[in-house]
């Protein structure tokens, strides 16, 4: 393709979306998992019987996952103040995104995912409102919040939840990012131990992302990181007098840049092997002549949502020998949709009290792991059609769990295996057939969504 085609192309689901909302009007719907042969069995799931389990979990509050769908929720929550590369939407429109994390949850995991908006900035309500829902859910996924209340939220919530609780943002974008990494090293020849990386952007996810690849073993005094007012380091004074506040900013203005470099992206980017970029909206945050200046074999990771710092095959033309972005329409997505429904997949079959970093290091190994021979420069990550990988994901979590004593149920790693499989077949499948029956029904003609018409999609930026 020529790159007036190439644009094109990266457009074009901006321009079906906006035809697709309206015409499904929603993404997810509740569907009954029970039969109902006649109206005398809502005796059964309804009054009177109900009242028959409502007491035994009233005896045993633990039955509430043997009884109800618990064993299977999770709240996708979000108050719209951080939405994709958007900034702060408001909670209204955040909400396509949280039902479409919840169809992925569904679809590719076989979590029943529920969208919750909440119409407050108040961290401590947002803490508050979570605590208070944890008797119908199994787990939470935070989403899309502003930091630094981000850490906050998730610190204090994971200190007092007695459910799992996950900022995606956070763990998910750092699990497959890390993943991603250890495959393309591999493909340039290159060790975590002795490669400098620029992280261009310094929110949640770049945050996370360098704290889960240090403890991966790359060494911090060799990194950078790059936030909206330049390079992070002991020299910004700005950050110091906010250190409480930005305690997690000021951590990495102490660990990385030894050298004490000072400037913005393409200082950071002078003779660096990787670049991790998680910042605003491209293309043009990151220019084909700092590219060049990168060591031989340079690894960029440009995975700003919805359009990457720099399109992939201008950093190609600029020399980088692995791209990678986050959406599934190129090559290498690095996006954390990899990670999130398998990870919750085996947190909630052992029903773990927590997820741990450690959790994370054994899914993010599992996703790499599964690539085997297929690794190539436009493949260092399975795709989300590779759907045994999230099943994957679910076991390693699972013994991961289990291995730190944080799992309620015991199993092995073929059991886990099996089950997520099953389940997450069962979502696939069911999704089939609904399309086959015409329960879901399909555009009308002129809406194909795999059509590429040059002239609609350019008006869609």
């Amino acid at each position: 393709m020529n790159t007036e085609e190439l644009l094109a192309k990266a457009k074009k689901p901006s321009a079906d979306a906006m035809r697709l909302h309206p015409f499904y009007r929603g993404k997810i719907e509740t569907t009954l998992k029970c039969t109902v042969h006649s109206f005398d069995d809502f005796a059964i799931w309804y009054t009177p019987g109900v009242a028959a389990p409502c007491k035994a979990i009233q005896a045993d509050p633990e039955l509430v996952y043997e009884y109800t769908n618990k064993w299977n929720t999770v709240a996708v929550v979000s108050d719209g103040t951080r939405v994709l590369g958007l900034g702060d939407i408001g909670p209204k429109a955040g909400l396509p995104v949280m039902e479409g994390k919840a169809l992925l949850y569904k679809y590719l995991g076989g979590v029943d995912g529920v969208p919750i908006m909440l119409d407050t900035k108040d961290p401590d309500a947002i803490i508050n409102t979570v605590l208070m829902l944890q008797p119908g859910i199994g787990g939470v996924n935070l989403e899309d919040i502003a930091q630094p209340k981000c850490f906050y939220i998730l610190d204090t919530l994971r200190e007092k939840a007695e459910i799992p609780i996950w900022h995606d943002d956070q763990q998910g974008t750092a699990t497959v990012t890390l993943a991603g990494l250890i495959n393309a090293l591999k493909v340039v020849g290159k060790k975590l131990n002795e490669v400098s990386i620029a992280f261009i952007g310094s929110g949640a996810s770049n945050v996370a992302c360098s704290r889960l690849i240090f403890g991966w073993g790359a060494d911090p005094a060799k990194c950078y990181m790059v936030d909206s007012k330049g390079i992070l380091g002991k020299h910004r004074k700005d950050i110091e007098m906010r250190k409480a506040e930005f305690k997690d900013k000021w951590k990495l203005c102490q660990i990385t840049n030894a050298e004490g470099r000072e400037g913005d992206i393409p200082e950071a980017m002078k003779g660096v092997d990787v670049v991790i970029g998680l910042s605003k909206p491209g293309p043009d945050v990151i220019l084909p002549e700092w590219i060049r200046t990168m060591a031989k074999d340079a690894i960029v990771f440009a995975c700003a949502n919805p359009v990457p710092e720099v399109w992939p095959w201008v950093a190609k033309e600029a020399g980088a020998a692995v791209v990678a972005t986050g959406r599934s329409d190129f090559p290498n997505q690095v996006n954390n949709s990899l990670g999130f429904p398998g990870i919750f997949r085996g947190t909630l079959d052992v029903r773990a009290k927590t997820i741990t970093d450690e959790m994370c290091f054994a899914a993010a190994q599992a996703l790499a792991d599964h690539v085997g021979d297929r690794l190539a420069p436009d493949f260092i990550l399975p795709t989300m059609d590779d759907w045994e990988v999230f099943p994957r994901e679910a076991a390693a979590v699972a013994m991961k769990a289990i291995e730190q004593g944080l799992a309620r149920v015991e199993t092995t790693y073929e059991e886990e295996f099996q089950r997520a499989s099953k389940i997450i077949k069962r979502s696939r499948d069911m999704t089939k057939r609904l399309m086959e029956e015409g329960f879901i029904a399909e555009p009308p003609p002129g809406d194909d969504p795999h059509d590429v018409d040059l002239e609609t999609v350019k008006s869609a930026y």
